[in-house]
């Protein structure tokens, strides 16, 4: 035979082989619409998670040579770390360590934009001239920011997106146009591609020129430092170097900076940007995971049960000809068939997954970038692979064991499976129970651990508390006189509104104050020269706040009107926790503390103990300080208000009242304080709702299997059952006899799934708040109720089994 005809010979065979399979398929289109979904589940679920996986924790940074991008902290410990200050960048812009190429700073933030219809809130990132090179990121149009922009008193430099240019420039060439930030014009000098954009972890419209004066001390510290390395220069080398410089460093500043042991320390951009990610995305695929792996499980026990109502028609196939191999690779192909339409219709499905958990899942850092791509593709087809091996595995073994002559000399074909078939068979069962335990425990758990973060003492009466965010647009230095007239005036404005019972201002906002954490040193039990200061979170407020939000006063006096300022002595209101941590079974009332590391600052004196408030989230402790922010160079605040209205209600009249008394100044952010308390847990509550899903489907699998295996042990029962029946067995010890059967087999999934839920579940102990992963209740609980499903499933067709009459199961054999 030419060589060119044996080439194509496998091929037909192939295609020969797929169109039988596709045939018979059709012919039961019941089985094949249950294995392809229910592949398509497990196989779509599984492709949405690696595509988001990928997009937010394995694809690369968007930069050239993003492997060499590090963001440098101030770092006292492994758990502490936090940003750089003013005085940190001059010495590494100035001292640059030899293994960085280049540094850069980002300060995130908000500025009024002025446009005809009155001032306007924008998202703006104030970055050095560096930024965007040391990056690699190109302009569009223009050069962007050089080498001196960021000098102080050069001019005021922005860079936009396109987007933003067509909205707010009018389209064309926005290059030298002028740009009005906080009353200060800027030239437009370049133009980056697209809408707005995320840089090292941070969505802005404008990027703005950072320019900086010499520091008077160490802190503030709030600015992130961007580095790129040296080619060829590793992260331990720029560590060492780092150590040095912050050894160098820390003399200098010693009488504004106390801890000794703060050093820079560099970490890469990209493992920074994903660290917050990893542990919800390592749940989920977990999830999905076990719901494949029972997908998987299912289909091979359905493929199980046609198989053995395929023996006669198999062993006709034999008797006229066909090999053992010839039929394996017909089996095979069905299965592999079956897997491809599965893989096909869960690719459809991820694409709707990936939507959904952008919808409702957690939020994730560049998961709108994820999407249906060549490599989703490639895992989908490799889960669909592996899928039509394994469900075609067990048949074909058992299949092509048993002697073909024993299903001919039948005579019946319904003869039934074999043995091993049904060992197999109530094999699978078992491990699809244990693999949907760990799923429902895990579903538990992540609901418990929710509930209690729900019922959680935020410390004050959310009800009838409304929030939002106010800036004075001001030009240059901060003037604290100036900026202290323009609050007085914006509190008497908001509560002179009809509907506003109080208001009041702060820098931080509970359950999640943005990151407003001082360290602090107290006078009479300060830190050794080796130890780090304490930290709290801080807020500075207008005296009217803790009664607005309903917080008590539990010893000594409330903040007043007084208080604070360039002239008076520094005074603030602790909480009790804080009392308890620092003075346990003390009084706290004139106890005096320097904050920020300032060691000749004047003391502060604590003249009241407050109730607790969460500051850093509900699964967090509640100890905060509260100053005066009286004189204070704040030019953006929170204003809280107690009112009877509604935030749409209120919104325009809240609005005029601050531009009553500067037209430029903009307000945002105007909602209820039980929505901030809402969104505070939206990333549990998610992460929930998302495992109860996947838990529902996989124990819905499960049971299907139950419900399968049974019902078809049943029907390999009847005559049995008959004959039973016939001789006087009631009803029910035929129904109890079923239930037997599939109470051993429930029994001893329950027993693996308890084995492999123990270990499973310490996984999620990072995502619990005050709930074991082996709680006993959780675990009692999800064993309980996959036992009742399973049970359930045995008991249909058990049920179904004794209603026949005996004469009509005789008959029917």
């Amino acid at each position: 035979m030419p060589w060119h005809r044996l080439r194509r010979r496998p091929l037909q065979d192939a295609a020969a082989d797929a169109r039988y399979a596709l045939r018979g398929l059709r012919h039961s289109p019941g089985f094949a619409l249950a294995a392809v979904l229910t592949l398509a589940l497990g196989i779509g679920a599984s492709t949405a998670v690696f595509s988001a996986a990928h997009a937010v924790l394995l694809a690369p940074l968007p930069y050239p040579a993003p492997e060499r991008l590090v963001r440098i902290f101030q770092q006292s410990s492994p758990t502490n770390r936090w940003t750089v200050s003013n005085a940190d960048w001059q010495a590494l812009r100035d001292q640059r360590p030899p293994s960085l190429a280049s540094v850069a700073l980002l300060q995130a933030g908000g500025a009024a934009l002025s446009t005809p219809s009155g001032a306007q809130w924008v998202r703006v990132a104030r970055v050095t001239a560096g930024f965007f090179t040391t990056l690699g990121v190109p302009m569009a149009r223009g050069p962007g920011l050089r080498e001196g922009d960021d000098r102080p008193g050069a001019p005021p430099l922005v860079v936009v997106s396109e987007a933003f240019a067509a909205q707010h420039l009018g389209g064309g060439d926005a290059l030298g146009r002028t740009l009005v930030l906080d009353r200060v014009p800027h030239t437009v000098v370049g133009v980056l591609p697209g809408g707005a954009q995320r840089h090292a972890g941070v969505l802005a419209d404008l990027w703005p020129v950072l320019q900086l004066s010499a520091p008077e001390r160490r802190g503030p510290f709030g600015f992130v430092a961007i580095a790129r390395l040296r080619e060829g220069a590793t992260l331990d080398a720029a560590a060492r170097e780092l150590d040095v410089l912050s050894r160098r460093l820390f003399p200098l500043w010693a009488s504004s900076f106390r801890d000794a042991n703060a050093r820079l320390t560099p970490y890469r951009l990209h493992d920074v940007l994903t660290a917050d990610a990893s542990r919800p995305l390592g749940v989920l695929a977990g999830a999905v995971g076990l719901v494949l792996l029972i997908a998987v499980a299912n289909v091979a026990n359905l493929v199980l049960v046609r198989a053995a109502g395929r023996e006669r028609e198999l062993a006709v196939r034999a008797a006229l000809g066909a090999g053992r191999g010839r039929l394996a690779r017909m089996l095979l192909t069905e299965s592999f068939v079956l897997a491809g339409l599965g893989g096909l219709a869960g690719l459809a499905l991820s694409v709707a997954g990936l939507a959904a958990l952008r919808a409702v899942g957690p939020a994730l850092p560049r998961l709108e970038t994820a999407g249906l791509d060549a490599r989703a593709v490639g895992f989908a087809l490799v889960l669909a692979l592996v899928s039509g091996a394994l469900v075609g595995l067990y048949p074909l073994a058992l299949g092509l064991t048993r002697p073909l002559a024993a299903s001919m000399r039948s005579g019946d074909a319904r003869a039934g499976a074999s043995r091993g078939a049904r060992l197999v068979q109530g094999g699978l069962v078992v491990g699809e129970l244990g693999l949907a335990l760990p799923l429902l425990l895990g579903a538990g758990l992540l609901l418990a651990s929710f509930l209690r973060l729900q019922q959680v003492d935020v410390g004050f009466a959310p009800e009838r508390i409304l929030t939002a965010t106010v800036s004075e647009p001001g030009k240059g230095e901060p003037d604290p006189v100036a900026l202290e007239r323009f609050w007085a005036a914006v509190l008497e404005r908001v509560q002179a509104e009809p509907g506003v019972e109080s208001a009041a201002l702060t820098t931080s906002l509970p359950p999640d104050n943005g990151g407003d954490v001082n360290n602090f040193n107290l006078v009479d039990r300060p830190v050794g020269p080796d130890e780090s200061e304490p930290t709290a979170p801080w807020a500075w407020v207008t005296p009217g706040l803790l009664p607005t939000l309903g917080v008590p006063l539990l010893d000594g006096r409330a903040l007043q009107a007084g208080d604070g300022g360039a002239n008076g002595p520094p005074v603030a209101l602790v909480s009790r926790a804080w009392a308890q941590r620092h003075y346990p079974g003390e009084s706290v009332l004139g106890r005096q503390f320097r904050s920020g590391g300032c060691s000749d600052c004047p003391p502060t004196t604590v003249v009241g103990v407050v109730g607790d408030v969460k500051y850093l989230g509900l699964a967090q402790g509640a100890e905060a300080v509260y100053e005066p922010a009286r004189g204070g160079p704040f030019r953006t605040m929170n204003l809280v208000l107690r009112s009877s209205l509604s935030a749409a209600a209120l919104a325009g009249p809240l609005r005029e009242a601050v531009r009553a008394v500067d037209a430029d100044a903009p307000v945002r952010d105007l909602s209820p304080m039980e929505e901030r308390l809402a969104t505070s847990v939206a990333t549990p509550l998610r992460l929930t709702w998302l495992v109860g899903a996947f838990a529902t489907v996989a124990v819905a699998l499960a049971a299907l299997g139950v419900f399968g295996v049974m019902a078809y042990a049943v029907a390999q029962q009847r005559r049995e059952l008959g004959v039973r029946m016939a001789l006087g067995a009631a009803p029910g010890a035929i129904v109890r006899g079923v239930m037997r059967q599939g109470a051993l087999r429930a029994l001893a999934g329950l027993v693996l799934g308890l084995a492999a839920a123990l270990p499973g579940t310490r996984a999620l102990q990072s995502v619990l708040f005050e709930v074991r992963p082996t709680e006993p209740l959780a675990l009692a609980a999800a064993a309980l109720a996959l036992l009742g499903v399973a049970m359930l499933a045995c008991w249909v067709p058990a049920r179904r089994a004794a209603r026949i009459p005996p004469a009509e199961l005789l008959a029917r054999e």
